[in-house]
């Protein structure tokens, strides 16, 4: 048994974060909410969400999981207005998911959780540096990235947090310290990783107000940040890219 109402802007910006990056995902339903992390099918990039209990104005249930196509769950929840909410329920005789939202009633045909990959382990990682800045410059500087680049370096030198993408013709780079960080804990660091990714991903960071980046030398990034006053977090592992001499 599943029962949940939660907020259509809550659940909107919670299923773009997962489907940036992965096109399915197991759900897992527990009494204190609902969690799922997933890969995408190069292992390039992990995603995980955390939606507590608080995030809902309804969560009824038994423990169990559910799979979902994501980008036809996306489709589907775009038609609700932010504003309103939207009721999920469990069909247990046919195993559908029934969504109700203004008026509107979807049944969303879901995926066996038996035949998916189980859900990634998140890596323990040695990741010295940590900077949090604001969503909105992120996303700015993976845009003009994407204009010369299809890679970008992000790191911290001197304290000076940076992201840099050198092109054959063109290059553009950002540095951030000081007041034009919301708090670093500086380490001598850098890493390279594709702009397919973080373009993917900038766009699942929706309207986050800051967002918080793990950096090592060479190693996988962290991009995480929260949604809905805390109550959803979403996390990102993202592989770096081999530089060659």
């Amino acid at each position: 048994m599943f029962k949940a109402i939660i907020s259509a802007e809550i659940l909107q910006d919670a299923i773009k974060a997962m489907s940036a990056v992965v096109d399915e995902a197991r759900f897992e339903i527990a009494p204190d909410g609902i969690s799922a992390r997933a890969v995408d099918p190069a292992n390039a990039a992990m995603v995980s969400l955390e939606l507590s209990r608080d995030a809902f104005m309804l969560l009824e249930g038994t423990e169990g999981e559910i799979g979902i196509d994501l980008g036809r769950f996306v489709e589907i929840l775009g038609m609700a207005d932010k504003s309103s909410e939207i009721e999920l329920e469990l069909d247990p005789d046919t195993h559908k998911l029934n969504i109700s939202m203004g008026g509107f009633s979807y049944t969303l045909s879901l995926l066996d959780p038996s035949t998916m990959r189980k859900a990634p382990v998140v890596p323990a990682l040695d990741l010295p540096a940590e900077v949090t800045v604001s969503g909105g410059v992120f996303k700015r500087m993976i845009k003009a990235a994407e204009m010369v680049s299809d890679h970008m370096s992000v790191g911290v030198h001197d304290g000076v947090f940076f992201m840099e993408a050198v092109g054959d013709t063109d290059h553009v780079r950002l540095d951030l310290t000081g007041s034009d960080l919301i708090s670093i804990t500086p380490a001598e660091v850098r890493s390279l990783y594709s702009l397919d990714y973080l373009s993917d991903i900038s766009k699942g960071v929706g309207g986050a107000g800051e967002i918080t980046i793990h950096l090592g030398r060479d190693l996988p990034t962290i991009i995480q940040f929260e949604l809905a006053g805390g109550e959803c977090k979403v996390k990102y592992v993202l592989a770096p890219r081999i530089e060659s001499d």
